[in-house]
């Protein structure tokens, strides 16, 4: 699943192309039937908040996008390409073209839409004067484990599975502690880094968590199989200490760990890590609405 970093590289590169611009807005499989609704009209803006992307085409009409765990963009200079796979929206100007396939979901959203789908995310770390505070402080009072807390896009909007295992081994943090169990410091550490990493993986569309001394060739570019510390390393030797990577569900999705790296801290309530009960505050939804009514579904990242 595309992380907050892609999404926003996605926000940044259509407004390069498309802003400003009429559109001709297609739907080849014809399961976009929204596409009538936005043909032929000027795209005037491209917002990103987390996983979601709204397309602003004015008069009160968005095209929402979340695109899930496959959704994917393809962009190009006309000629279109011959048609492949299942394609559920094409658009195009005069000297380029976009497809989309895959999504979570696409669908034409009011301003009062969108601005709900905002309301119940969390701070996004690529968000120029994004305030963490109030995730943090709720993460303070959470039974839940902090590994889970990341993953909850109404605390932290944009954060997915590589930047939760990555951010919690750059801070050294045992991914199950309970949120109100890891110290403010670290909480207001994790973040930083967030916004750090996710910028450069913005601008690189590799996703390189590693610092270059700590890596097995500190010289020159990463290695591919060098550019995170845990995730999918599990079996592996970890970098820094050399104990093997670990790797175990927690709330539905994988979670890797070095467990030196990230022991427990001394005193420290170490809640179970099996099936654990979720906090009341779930992952963030795919955002679709339909007749005004929002319909939430659980969509974390993996």
């Amino acid at each position: 699943m595309p992380e907050g970093n892609e999404v926003h590289r996605y926000a940044k590169l259509h407004t390069a192309t498309f802003a400003g611009k009429t559109i001709c807005v297609e739907s080849p499989n014809g399961r976009f039937p929204g596409a009538a609704l936005l043909t032929g009209r000027k795209l005037k803006s491209v917002i990103a908040h987390g996983k979601h992307l709204a397309y602003d085409f004015g008069r009160d009409r968005k095209l929402h996008i979340h695109l899930g765990r496959f959704g994917d963009f393809i962009e190009g200079k006309m000629p279109f390409p011959e048609v492949k796979g299942v394609l559920r929206m094409r658009w195009s100007t005069a000297t380029d073209w976009l497809e989309l396939r895959g999504a979570t979901d696409i669908s034409v959203y009011s301003e009062a839409q969108w601005q709900a789908v905002e309301a119940r995310l969390g701070p996004d770390p690529l968000a120029p004067q994004a305030d963490p505070g109030p995730a943090i402080a709720y993460i303070r009072k959470a039974n839940t484990p902090i590994a889970a807390l990341l993953m909850d896009q109404t605390l932290f909007a944009g954060i997915g599975n590589i930047y939760r295992a990555e951010l919690l081994y750059r801070a050294r943090q045992d991914p199950f502690a309970s949120g109100k169990d890891v110290p403010e410091k670290t909480l207001n550490a994790l973040w930083r880094d967030a916004v750090t990493l996710m910028s450069g993986g913005m601008e690189d569309r590799r996703i390189v968590t590693t610092r270059a001394k700590d890596r097995p060739h500190p010289k020159g570019k990463a290695q591919p199989e060098e550019v995170h510390y845990v995730y999918r390393r599990h079996g592996q030797p970890c970098f820094v200490c050399g104990t093997t990577i670990q790797r175990k569900d927690l709330a539905g999705r994988t979670l890797y760990w070095c467990p030196t790296c990230q022991a427990p801290k001394p005193g420290s309530n170490k809640p179970k890590t099996g099936k654990e009960t979720v906090d009341r505050r779930t992952s963030e939804t795919n955002g679709r609405q339909t007749k005004g009514q929002q319909t939430k579904s659980r969509q974390t990242d993996r």
